[in-house]
């Protein structure tokens, strides 16, 4: 899943200020465009975020049935979730791996070993016998894939969000920030209709059987596409050379961590509110209605759908006021909205269909206005050496300690001790984030 990258109000560390001297850039710098950066940026996020959403809606309606039939659906549902689980854990592992390929062998050899790890792991859980074919060999096999997934989703970081945000016009930075957060909604709404459409159109028994399928199919297509789409990009000279030139090459992990261990953990928990928002409005709720509502799963598909489109209005509107009121400063306003909106989740999301349809449009507002800012929005703390790997690790944790384990614990804790837990587990990231970015004022005030 992804990072973007930095843009800030004048207001905010001067750290966080990429540095304009074209003279770094040498004649190539000139012939780059801003728009040609974000269409690969944009490309590959809402490809990667379509595949992730695939898997997180098949969790929900499908795997609890394929692979955990011999469970009651609560448990099988949060069996499932642990499974989901294992690519956000994967995924930092993938980076590491990957930045020493690139290092070894070369930018190409490290998106293309990507593409056919990430083909292959998808293609797999396509065409992957359920429970009832080869019994627990299936769930080791479920495993095995997703993590291969998070390895592959670690080593497609191409370093282009932060490109691009290098190369943003001043005073521009949130808006440009905010494309590759785009891809979020879009590859939510897509995911989402297609499996509305399948749900609504075959038996119970044939989406069980084959239907679901046909979503995994469509991803790996996708994501072959996009990340050949990308590669190309990458791979020009000029785009190695701008590269190089803004220092967006690959480090030593162990000496980045040695050095730049505390704008790592900042980097982290600073986007952790908006993380944590994330899978509790989209793969949680669903969960929740199907076990504990009855509501049409089909009809509350359409309701987040309607949410994906508000949580793409609200991406874009958060590119235009981060650079009126700065990232930082937006990112803590809205960490404290999500604070806010929490201690009505509960009731929301015991108000009936009404008030889970609410839910879910007010809470995909608030992610479009957080998520659109969340990612790199510290990311010019790292010494420019350090901030391609930096950038990569900084969202690797955040989705592992924001995201990771949401609809696990959100669902779990729920079912068993009440809705109120959900509030907690949101109120926790939103501390987590103004903790952090109070940390990093204090850090780098002065500067």
């Amino acid at each position: 899943m992804t990072t973007s990258s930095l843009g800030q109000h004048s207001s905010e560390p001067a750290t966080e200020t990429p540095d304009n001297d074209s003279s770094k850039l040498g004649t190539h710098h000139a012939q780059v465009d801003p728009g040609d950066i974000a269409v690969g940026v944009v490309i590959g996020r809402a490809s990667e975020y379509f595949d992730f959403f695939v898997y997180g809606i098949a969790s929900v309606l499908v795997f609890p049935f394929v692979f955990f039939p011999f469970e009651e659906r609560l448990e099988a549902t949060l069996y499932s979730f642990v499974v989901f689980s294992f690519a956000f854990v994967a995924r930092p592992f993938g980076t590491v791996i990957s930045m020493y390929v690139q290092r070894r062998f070369g930018r190409e050899a490290k998106m293309t070993a990507a593409l056919f790890l990430l083909g292959t792991s998808t293609a797999g859980i396509a065409f992957l016998p359920g429970y009832a074919n080869i019994g627990f060999t299936a769930i080791v096999l479920l495993s095995i894939f997703r993590v291969a997934q998070g390895i592959a989703l670690g080593g497609s970081w191409d370093g282009l969000p932060s490109l691009l945000a290098l190369n943003a016009p001043e005073g521009r930075r949130g808006w440009y920030a905010m494309l590759g957060q785009l891809g979020a909604p879009v590859g939510f709404i897509l995911a989402s209709a297609l499996f509305a459409f399948l749900y609504s159109s075959l038996t119970q028994e044939d989406f069980l059987n084959w239907g679901w399928r046909y979503t995994f199919y469509v991803a790996f297509a996708i994501n072959v596409v996009a990340l050949f789409a990308r590669l190309r990009l990458v791979a020009t000279d000029e785009y190695s050379r701008l590269l190089e030139a803004r220092e967006l090459l690959p480090v030593s992990v162990v000496e980045l961590i040695r050095t730049q261990g505390l704008n790592l953990g900042i980097g982290a928990f600073a986007a952790i509110a908006s993380y944590a928002l994330f899978h509790i409005v989209t793969v949680f709720p669903l969960s929740w209605i199907t076990l504990f509502s009855d509501q049409s799963v089909t009809e509350f598909l359409v309701v987040q759908i309607i949410g994906g489109f508000l949580a793409a209005a609200g991406t874009v509107a958060s590119g235009w006021i981060a650079d009126r009121f700065g990232r930082r400063t937006t990112l803590g306003s809205l960490a404290a909205l999500i604070a806010v909106f929490s201690g009505f989740a509960p009731t929301l999301l015991d108000g009936g269909n009404l008030g889970q349809d609410v839910f879910i449009l007010v809470g995909f507002v608030v992610l479009g206005l957080s998520y659109g800012q969340a990612a790199g929005a510290v990311t010019g703390n790292f010494d420019p050496k350090y901030r391609y790997v930096g950038a990569a690790l900084t969202a690797d944790l955040a989705w592992l300690f924001g995201a990771a384990f949401a609809p696990l614990v959100a669902l779990g804790l729920s079912a068993n001790f009440g809705l109120a837990y959900v509030s907690v587990y949101l109120l926790s990231g939103a501390a987590c984030t103004l903790a952090a970015l109070s940390l990093n004022r204090a850090l780098y005030a002065k500067e």
